[in-house]
């Protein structure tokens, strides 16, 4: 590892997440304007990511194994091209009388490939960084995913608008494609993996050792990671399904809008991984749960404006103002999180243990997404958003102790 933030390998591995997330960020754009236009119920379209995250969850631990055994590069390479190829093909076989069947089955399979995929990137980060750079790594990856929310939602809707969902599919796919080309050239050495072993004894040892290490050893891990399960339980459920039916259908506003607001809070998150990559050795760990608090109170005042104040664009304006605000917080604590957790886990360990982040991070929100799809069909938007900023606010502000022991 080297003292410089910007080593051949990490530029590499930025450059590659732009690309896919670009790709990341055309596709799920498209795909949800295409479900909500077809079926127009938050129902359906919460029902259809939530079966998409179970192959996630399931897997995730297995590729956190995976990012510990191989060589986290070439995992990439071959997951990346995957998703390339299975997106090509989705664009191929895209038509209306089989549109919402192929568009599940696309998220399954990118779901598959991103339980592996998603452990291995974050257990690189730490092998090609140290001290203070892993959180500045972790930031500099999370403004490239800023960008990427910047720009996609306008282009994607433009792209959608006149085009259709095809070209869309095809550019993501292609997007997936370069991603894979550039992590040709990252070069890591093979992580040591011991003695010789059976695949189910390594998988057995591995995944054992990785709860007894978050049991035992990192308790204040293991509590970090269920508080924010929770959270990201309340407020993916607000975001994903919640700001594109509110825009959509409950306010009836165009798909360009929707994708203005993407791209705002897009820029918001740049914003707020831009001040934790400044503030990274200012700001006190055991004192983020004022983040989380903030991002109650942003949703909290999100409800409270679309109940009191009248006129779609009214609201519309409001609305995109506190998920703004809302997303600047979330993603400072999230950078601040991932980074302290990364520090806390030995080399060898990384990939489990970053897997374990993020199936306990997913766990609820499957459930979450499906729940928050039927609770906005049935009751008012202002009302879902006002207990859900409630409901985020008071678990930040009871937090505090939790985040003490650090």
């Amino acid at each position: 590892m080297q003292n410089r933030l910007f080593t051949r390998n990490f530029t590499l591995l930025l450059l590659g997440q732009v690309f896919s997330l670009l790709g990341n960020g055309a596709l799920r754009f498209a795909l949800s304007m295409y479900v909500l236009e077809k079926t127009g119920s938050a129902a359906v379209f919460g029902t259809l990511l939530a079966v998409s995250m179970i192959p996630t969850i399931l897997l995730t631990p297995f590729g956190g194994v995976l990012a510990d055994r191989v060589n986290r590069g070439k995992v990439m390479v071959g997951l990346d091209l995957a998703s390339g190829t299975a997106v090509l093909i989705s664009a191929a076989a895209f038509a209306d009388s089989r549109g919402i069947a192929v568009t599940a089955a696309l998220m399954i399979v990118l779901s598959v490939l991103g339980a592996f995929e998603s452990p291995t990137v974050q257990a690189c980060v730490p092998q090609m960084l140290s001290g203070e750079n892993v959180l500045r790594g972790n930031a500099a990856v999370n403004q490239a995913n800023a960008i990427s929310g910047l720009v996609t939602p306008f282009l994607g809707s433009l792209l959608y608008v006149t085009f259709g969902v095809r070209p869309v599919l095809a550019g993501a796919g292609v997007c997936f494609l370069l991603t894979a080309l550039l992590e040709c050239f990252i070069r890591l050495p093979q992580i040591a993996s011991g003695k010789k072993q059976g695949l189910g004894e390594i998988i057995r040892e591995d995944l054992l050792g990785s709860a007894r290490f978050l049991a035992r050893e990192r308790r204040e891990v293991l509590h970090l990671l269920l508080f924010a399960a929770v959270v990201g339980a309340l407020v993916s459920g607000v975001a994903v399904v919640g700001l594109p039916y509110l825009i959509r259908n409950y306010l009836g506003l165009s798909a360009q809008l929707y994708g203005a607001a993407e791209s705002a809070a897009g820029l918001a998150a740049l914003l707020g991984g831009m001040a934790a990559g400044t503030f990274a050795a200012k700001m006190p760990f055991r004192r983020i749960n004022w983040l989380v608090t903030d991002l109650g109170v942003c949703v909290l005042l999100g409800g409270a404006a679309m109940a009191v104040l009248t006129g779609a664009m009214v609201q519309y304006a409001v609305l995109v103002v506190m998920f703004c605000a809302g997303q600047a917080a979330a993603c400072t604590f999230s950078i601040f999180a991932v980074s302290a957790i990364q520090q806390k886990t030995p080399e060898n360990m990384t990939g489990k243990v970053m897997a374990c982040v993020s199936t306990i991070s997913m766990c609820a929100q499957p459930l979450g997404q499906f729940a928050y799809g039927v609770w906005f069909d049935v009751s008012p938007g202002w009302l879902v958003l006002a207990a859900s900023g409630i409901a985020v606010a008071v678990l930040g502000v009871i937090s505090r102790k939790l985040f003490d022991k650090w």
